[in-house]
């Protein structure tokens, strides 16, 4: 059974906002990205052609893989919804048809009414800034039809928090992707209380529909399944790092030896941005304590992103990606 929800509005033009967008466009669906500025437009457009052409790298690169034993684990499995017999000529039709989609279905709009107009679903991913997504909650309530179901990728905020600002609290409740989505494709759905069991199951359809594997929350939870384990772990990681215990080589190194993992916390924060990072430190309640581990986290996490070294998106985090 279809969704219908056909018309995406995706709101910000962040790291995963940019990333959720283009695979909604990968999978059929006519995408417009919401942003605030004509500055926001010259941050967004390169993120939209760098991810666009990830995508498409990693999706031709998949002809590498046929007939390997490993082929089935490695595949990047937003992109190709079943692995079982794939060909080198069904990866091109794909590749080819994605060009299609990302040439037509993606739109950018500074207007809010107009860029939500028709909208089925809206995919709030702004900054983790209470008062930003309240803001925005208000400004778009007014303006939303009737139909349109409005999502949040909040990384660690309960949409029970929200939902009375946004106007449609039964319509309202949260979709959260992982980094890389094309490849990691998770999609956590999380109602809250005032959430339509109905909305839900529509939600859980329309992951599916963009090749997401749906990841069905029975409660609310603080950072999700994903987060509630990798949270800790990275502010277990920062912790060691902002107390000098170990430099962030040394840290990484440990953690890939020891489990296999193919990156280490430091890697990782920097795929997710320090700003983010930043943001879901600053909410602890000993942020402002002079001294304490968390404040110590924050002061180092803030010279970085003052210097502009804020993971990947900017070439340089605790990593140099610009050599």
């Amino acid at each position: 059974m279809a969704s219908n929800l056909n018309k995406v509005v995706v709101a910000g033009g962040g790291v995963l906002g940019t990333q959720i967008g283009l695979m909604c466009a990968y999978a059929g669906k006519d995408v417009t990205f919401w942003l605030r500025s004509e500055g926001s437009i010259g941050r967004t457009q390169p993120k939209i052609t760098r991810y666009s052409s990830l995508m498409l790298e990693d999706l031709l690169g998949a002809k590498a893989l046929i007939g390997n034993p490993m082929g089935a684990f490695l595949y990047p499995k937003g992109l190709i919804r079943s692995w079982n017999g794939i060909t080198a000529e069904d990866i091109d039709a794909l590749a080819e048809q994605a060009k299609k989609n990302f040439a037509e279905n993606v739109h950018i709009e500074l207007d809010m009414a107009a860029a939500v107009a028709d909208a089925d679903v809206v995919i709030e991913s702004m900054s983790e800034d209470p008062k930003a997504k309240i803001g925005v909650y208000n400004a778009m309530k007014d303006l939303l039809p009737e139909k349109t179901i409005l999502l949040t990728n909040s990384s660690t905020m309960l949409p029970s928090t929200f939902a009375e600002y946004t106007g449609r609290p039964e319509k309202y409740l949260a979709l959260h992707f992982a980094n890389t989505i094309w490849k990691n494709n998770t999609a956590e759905v999380m109602g809250h209380p005032g959430t339509d069991p109905e909305i839900y199951k529509l939600v859980v359809e329309f992951a599916d529909e963009i090749n997401m594997i749906p990841l069905q929350l029975h409660k609310e939870q603080p950072g999700y399944i994903l987060n509630s384990m990798l949270v800790p772990f990275l502010s277990a990681a920062q912790a060691l790092l902002a107390t000098g215990v170990a430099d962030f080589e040394t840290i990484d190194k440990t953690w890939e030896l020891a489990t296999g993992a193919p990156a280490g916390p430091f890697k990782i924060l920097d795929i997710v941005g320090l700003e983010t990072a930043y943001n879901i430190n600053q909410m602890k309640p000993d942020a402002q304590t002079e001294g304490s581990v968390t404040n110590l986290i924050g002061k180092l996490l803030k010279e970085k992103i003052d210097r502009g070294e804020t993971g990947v998106n900017a070439g340089i985090g605790f990593y140099d990606y610009r050599k």
